[in-house]
């Protein structure tokens, strides 16, 4: 991550005086408060903490709060003329030429409408599945495999892609829905749009906009706490705090090519990653990157949820 050996106090440290200002006030504002882009990054935090402490509303495991996301014919994917600025561009955290040139080349493809989790599943939200299910993986995040209530709508991480998948069929189950996990191209679409941008809000990175190593958090945050970095569909989340698992597994794009970087070496066939986190700097945030899971602690793997909808926006 690039740290200092020595300690190094985060933004986060002292929220007292905060908390203390704050604490009487109700769950509504304090919403209001957590997803305002104007209030700093430590009252936004501590207003999530209350939510966390108190009941966040925001978070219902039965009924998540879904962004409709249109029909589209998108473009998608990166020019190859454009891989040796970007390695360039990012070439001081260790950016190689093979991670870029899996974004090639652009295409387009046709995507049905769908609908997408307006947040990343929260603790609060898993451990509801746990009790409910009696699956039995837990998160390598739950130190000591106890629940931390104090970041109960923070995303829930480290989870293999399984173990998604497992949530993902019990909802369904509970709600008579049919939830899942978004493809790389309906995630890739739902965090640039039609502007494909190189991060949600536009071309230029900004560390106030999401939770990566620039912005000095180092843990993550309540769900929604960035609301300047969110997508042109109003996608919370989608650059930082935790990476996210897709449905799909890495193949080359249309017409492109197999790249057998160190990832796939390591890890053998694998699950397409999107979004940044609290561990990785920028580089790993934009849209079009494509990554996954190293089984060790640096890399915070958790997911948001997708439906598949008709043409009336009904959900299939």
């Amino acid at each position: 991550m690039g740290l200092p050996e020595q300690f190094s106090p985060t933004k986060l440290d002292d929220l007292s005086a905060i908390i203390r200002n704050l604490f009487n006030t109700s769950t509504d504002v304090l919403c209001n408060i957590i997803e305002s882009e104007e209030a700093d990054v430590k009252t936004r935090y501590s207003a999530g903490l209350l939510l966390a402490l108190q009941g966040d509303p925001r978070i219902d495991t039965h009924t998540p709060e879904m962004i409709s996301i249109p029909a589209a014919t998108a473009r998608l994917g990166l020019n190859p003329d454009e891989v040796d600025t970007i390695v360039d561009q990012y070439r001081d955290y260790g950016v190689i030429h093979e991670w870029i040139l899996k974004e090639c080349p652009e295409y387009i493809v046709n995507l049905p409408a769908f609908k997408i989790g307006k947040y990343c599943i929260t603790n609060q939200e898993y451990r509801d599945f746990l009790i409910d299910s009696g699956y039995n993986s837990l998160p390598s995040s739950w130190e000591f495999g106890v629940y931390p209530h104090h970041r109960a709508n923070h995303p829930v991480y480290t989870l293999a892609p399984e173990d998604a998948e497992a949530y993902c069929y019990w909802l369904s189950q509970k709600t008579k829905r049919s939830f899942r996990l978004p493809t790389e191209q309906e995630w890739e679409y739902a965090a640039a749009g039609d502007s494909h941008t190189d991060f949600p809000w536009g071309n230029v990175f900004k560390p106030d906009h999401a939770n990566t190593v620039e912005e000095q958090i180092l843990s993550t945050t309540p769900v929604g706490m960035f609301p300047k970095g969110r997508s042109p569909f109003g996608v919370m989340d989608m650059a930082g705090n935790v990476e996210e698992y897709t449905a799909s597994n890495y193949a080359a794009y249309p017409n492109g090519q197999n790249i057998a970087d160190d990832l796939l070496v390591s890890e053998g066939d694998y699950r397409v990653a999107r979004g940044g986190s609290y561990t990785r700097f920028r580089d790993l945030a934009r849209t079009r990157r494509r990554h996954g899971w190293y089984k060790k602690a640096i890399y915070i793997m958790g997911f948001r949820l997708a439906e598949t909808v008709d043409n009336n926006d009904r959900i299939i």
